[in-house]
């Protein structure tokens, strides 16, 4: 019988590293701010939103870029991974996946703060495709 041992408080991910990680690639994504470091990633907007028209999907992408209203009600693992913005009367939500970089965004990362095997998926959509 093999038996595994629980990762230790030393061995999980800083949130506040993934965090930054995550403000970074979304400011990259969606403003065009290059981070110190590369993040690797991709930004898929749904079709509701692009249903919407350019200049709704345009505010909404800049809304996501620019979000920083993290609290503990809306943020409780502290990663910045997922937000709402108000644009033009409707919610918008946004959410950020984190895969194995070689594995075509079937895999979760094993280890979310590092980079370098990190991908990170932006998806943005209309609340009600939630």
């Amino acid at each position: 019988m093999t038996t595994t041992t629980p990762k230790s408080q030393t061995d999980r991910p800083d949130p506040a590293v993934i965090a930054a990680q995550n403000d970074a690639f979304r400011k990259v994504a969606c403003l065009g701010i290059p981070p110190e470091a590369p993040i690797h990633g991709r930004m898929h907007v749904t079709r509701s939103l692009m249903a919407a028209g350019d200049g709704f999907m345009a505010e909404a992408v800049k809304a996501t870029g620019a979000f920083d209203t993290f609290e503990p009600e809306n943020d409780p693992d502290g990663w910045h991974d997922f937000g709402a913005v108000e644009i033009q009367g409707e919610t918008v939500f946004w959410r950020i996946d984190l895969y194995e970089a070689d594995s075509d965004f079937r895999y979760g990362a094993e280890t979310p703060d590092n980079p370098a095997t990190t991908m990170r998926l932006l998806t943005i959509m209309m609340a009600r495709d939630w």
